[in-house]
């Protein structure tokens, strides 16, 4: 039996014959089998598979079963590879073309078509598992993380965005781009869930100013869904709700609309912005009618004439946008290099971290994490749990006010009248 969709050759098991079903009942089976995997996931898979495929052919090898030994001298040699340095980068250090994390993937798509093939999965055997661990061990070098972006930095990139505002056609992408810098960073979401985002899921709050909705992330594979609250800004240049109302009436203006056909109005919804300052320089509590297609992408691509496309910004995209950005704002290259797409969400929680967040994982964010290496634990920081919407919101625990939590201060009382107790 056949799962075309995943490009795999599945098999009830390599001992028994399959049972005999309908042909309805088949593709009801094949169509939870192919829901079970991401489809970024089956495209990895598909193409580790087809390089592995490749190498086989060259080097005269058997690929389906293949053998342990073959594994491991596949994923050796792509270990030994290096590349060209790359931007901002020196010419005296050793540059590795595969880390060990892409050759463990590797042979994971390898196990995958094994164990769907209803063969042993060749890298579970000690050999492999020994090279790959060798390989760890050799490298032995601490992750690359992107740099974070912090508060100043998003309102540099924001001060070089300014001026475009108002100019025909690098005011569209610029609207976008300072939209997508501070729900971004607001948010603290991965570039995955920003290019994830619906028009739909973004719904104006009275109180809490917007409420987003990320459907699915990568630690909710099951699409249970989480709200952001994302509050309103004390200055408009950096009010996120007020970011999102300019690029939506430009979305809105440009919805329905060909390519060729958007230029005029989209223009005029351009221009008009620059004569409408709002109330204090504010747009947020402009009421936005309802959209045209809640599924369409919040941020799409943007042609460099100034057409709104259909389709979502792509991951790449995001980590273009933010070191074009830089580069714009006159950052030095070796910085530049150092900036992704996961550069906003640790420049939120980096700046959690400066004003007081906790030991606990929490950060203000659902899905937010400060990682160990971050957590140097100043004495000024509170030891009651921090559940706050804003970045330094003020913690909901009981406490005094000299800020220690009255449980703690009850225990180190009790412990006090026990070593003062006569009987002692």
């Amino acid at each position: 039996m056949t799962s075309s969709s995943t490009g795999l050759q599945l098999e009830g098991s390599g001992r028994e014959s399959p049972p005999q079903l309908s042909g309805d009942a088949a593709a009801r089976v094949w169509e939870a089998v192919d829901r079970s995997t991401a489809s970024a996931t089956k495209a990895a898979y598909r193409s580790d598979w087809a390089r592995f495929e490749r190498w086989c052919h060259e080097q005269g090898q058997a690929w389906l079963p293949a053998h342990p030994l073959t594994v491991a001298a596949y994923v050796t040699e792509a270990a030994g590879q290096q590349r060209p340095p790359g931007l901002g980068e020196s010419g005296f250090a050793a540059r590795w073309r595969y880390s060990p994390a892409t050759l463990a993937r590797w042979v994971s798509s390898i196990n995958q078509f094994h164990t769907a093939a209803g063969l042993d999965a060749p890298g579970r055997a000690e050999v492999v598992r020994r090279a790959l661990a060798g390989i760890r061990r050799a490298r032995a070098t601490p992750p690359a993380r992107r740099a974070p972006l912090l508060l100043d930095d998003v309102k540099t990139l924001l001060e070089t965005l300014r001026p475009a505002f108002h100019q025909w056609p690098a005011g569209v992408i610029a609207r976008r781009d300072a939209a997508l810098l501070l729900l971004g960073f607001a948010t603290a979401a991965r570039r995955s869930e920003l290019v994830g985002l619906g028009v739909g899921d973004v719904a104006v709050h009275r109180v809490d100013g917007l409420h987003i909705t990320v459907r699915r992330s990568k630690t909710d594979q099951e699409a249970k869904g989480t709200v952001k609250a994302v509050p309103y800004g004390r200055d408009p240049a950096t009010c996120p709700p007020c970011a999102y109302t300019r690029w939506r009436q430009l979305l809105d203006t440009a919805a329905g609309l060909d390519p060729a056909e958007q230029r005029r109005p989209v223009m005029a919804a351009l221009f008009q912005q620059a004569g409408d300052p709002g109330v204090d320089g504010h747009v947020c509590r402009v009421d936005l009618p309802a959209p045209l297609n809640p599924a369409a992408p919040l941020f799409p691509t943007v042609h460099k004439a100034g057409a709104v496309g259909v389709r979502a910004m792509s991951g790449q995209a995001v980590n273009e946008v933010l070191v074009r950005r830089a580069a714009a704002a006159g950052y030095p290259t070796a910085q530049i290099a150092r900036l992704g797409g996961h550069s906003l969400r640790s420049g939120f929680v980096t700046e959690a971290f400066r004003r007081g967040p906790t030991r606990t994982r929490s950060c203000g964010r659902p899905g937010t994490a400060i990682p160990r290496s971050w957590r140097p634990m100043p004495a000024s920081t509170h030891p009651g749990r921090q559940r706050g919407h804003e970045v330094g919101a003020v913690s909901r625990e009981r406490s005094d006010p000299s800020g220690r939590c009255r449980r703690s201060t009850r225990r180190r009382r009790r412990r006090c009248r026990r070593w003062r107790s006569p009987a002692r």
